[in-house]
């Protein structure tokens, strides 16, 4: 069960360990930024989970904050990339969906948008990507011309054996890895913490965005014999993905620890959205109790793990009910590295530190909004008012196909798994909350592309 809201007693305490921890002057810290890939809300230790230990992932939230109310921008994978790499949400460029089909060559993040990358290389850090891009395939939306350094990993979608992999050393242009070894989640691991230690004397940033626990299930057999008392064979190709998942974010965390920046780096864990439990690519994941899934505006497409450690600096093991969103940690870098965001820079994220260290006792966000296609939402308070995907009226087809519901209304701290639509007895919430939302709506740019056309009937 998710907590409940007890916001003052935790900035009670919040101050108390501020008043009595000293200022960080320099060095720069470090920052570290995790990304999984379709990972279920329920399946994390820290969250309840008792199938599939992740005592790596785990320790994040233990010697950090862990966030109850985090959500992302978009319930996709490149949308949602998009708004946490820009601070901003993504459909303010038109990048509201994934690519499809014909849309290829158009797809990638928009160079009229600066990155987070680029923000902290003009403080003078190391800038490095590990992982799954998927913001674009042609060389100009690469990492490499969006503000890093270097780039090891995958430009999209991928299997984890045998992938087209860019490692920015060798050269601009993807390669197909013959190794049969190979296995992508191990070898990002590794390269991140190669990373960090190649870069140990001066700031940096680290963005790791993985590509587990995406589709396909693949898992090299170590980790398939973790899980053999699983009977169920999507949830034990699942459990051994998200197995090797930690263990790579163990590597980095030790290597952290063994260079002496454990204290000096910020690190966040996310993921980019729910897990797919039905028809979106189902990988045997849980995200209850939240209703819906991947590539819904119900909770469970949206609501996603929120851990945030600076050990030092942070309170460890605290919990942090007020809603958040993967668009902060673009302000909340930049603040950690000593700047501010400029009013010109139009962010929809907010510098998270104060809220986290108890000095602001304020909500960050008064309003949390989300589009994605025909589905919208809009999160005042506990308040959420939610035209979402109908799963009683029809399987889940494309983007173009989904029928809707209704606007309904929940309150989320009494109903997290909006099972209850208020909308008859509270009309004039509902029709504020529309009216929010739509004056937000006006501000937004029509999709860039669409993944796919809509079928002929």
């Amino acid at each position: 069960m998710l907590d409940s809201l007890r916001a003052p007693a935790l900035i009670a305490a919040l101050l108390s360990f501020a008043a009595a921890t000293p200022a960080q002057d320099s060095p720069k810290p470090n920052v570290v930024v995790i990304l999984a890939d379709d990972l279920g809300y329920a399946d994390l230790g820290v969250h309840g989970g008792k199938d599939i230990p992740t005592p790596n992932i785990d320790s994040i939230a233990a010697a950090g904050v862990r966030c109850t109310n985090a959500y992302v921008s978009a319930p996709y994978c490149s949308p949602t990339r998009a708004g946490l790499l820009t601070g901003r949400y993504q459909q303010r460029f038109g990048h509201e969906f994934n690519e499809g089909g014909a849309n290829r060559d158009k797809f990638g993040l928009t160079g009229t948008e600066t990155t987070v990358a680029q923000r902290m290389k003009a403080h003078g850090y190391a800038t490095g990507a590990v992982g799954k891009w998927h913001l674009g395939y042609a060389a100009e939306f690469r990492p490499m011309n969006r503000g890093f350094d270097e780039f090891y990993g995958t430009l999209a979608n991928t299997p984890f054996y045998h992938p087209q992999l860019v490692d920015s050393r060798v050269g601009p242009d993807p390669k197909r890895v013959e190794d049969p070894s190979f296995y992508t989640t191990d070898a990002f691991g590794e390269r991140a913490a190669d990373f960090v230690r190649r870069n140990k004397d001066k700031p940096f940033f680290l963005y790791l965005p993985f590509n587990a626990v995406h589709v396909p299930t693949q898992a090299p057999p170590k980790y398939m014999e973790r899980f053999k008392a699983i009977q169920d064979k999507a949830r034990q190709g699942y459990a051994a993905m998200l197995s090797a998942l930690d263990d790579a974010i163990g590597r980095v965390l030790s290597t952290l620890r063994e260079v002496g920046l454990e204290e000096r780096t910020l690190v966040f864990f996310v993921s980019d959205n729910g897990g797919p439990m039905t028809k979106m690519g189902q990988n045997g994941s849980n995200n209850r109790p939240l209703k819906g899934q991947k590539g819904d505006t119900w909770e469970g497409g949206v609501r996603v793990p929120f851990f945030v450690q600076w050990k030092g600096r942070l309170r460890p093991g605290a919990v942090y009910d007020r809603p958040v969103i993967q668009l902060d940690i673009l302000p909340t870098s930049v603040a950690a590295a000593g700047g501010e965001a400029a009013k010109d820079w139009n962010l929809d994220g907010v510098n998270l530190l104060p809220y986290l260290e108890g000095k602001n006792s304020g909500d960050p966000h008064d309003t949390l909004t989300w589009r994605f296609g025909p589905q919208w939402a809009i999160r005042q308070g506990a308040w959420k008012l939610i035209q979402g995907y109908d799963y009683d009226a029809t399987d889940h087809g494309g983007v173009n196909e989904i029928k809707v519901t209704k606007p309904m209304l929940f309150n989320l701290a009494e109903d997290v798994g909006e099972t209850k639509d208020l909308a008859a007895e509270h009309p004039d919430r509902v029709k504020a909350l529309r009216a929010a939302w739509e004056a937000w709506n006006a501000q937004l740019k029509p999709p860039a592309w669409i993944p796919q056309p809509p079928r002929k009937k």
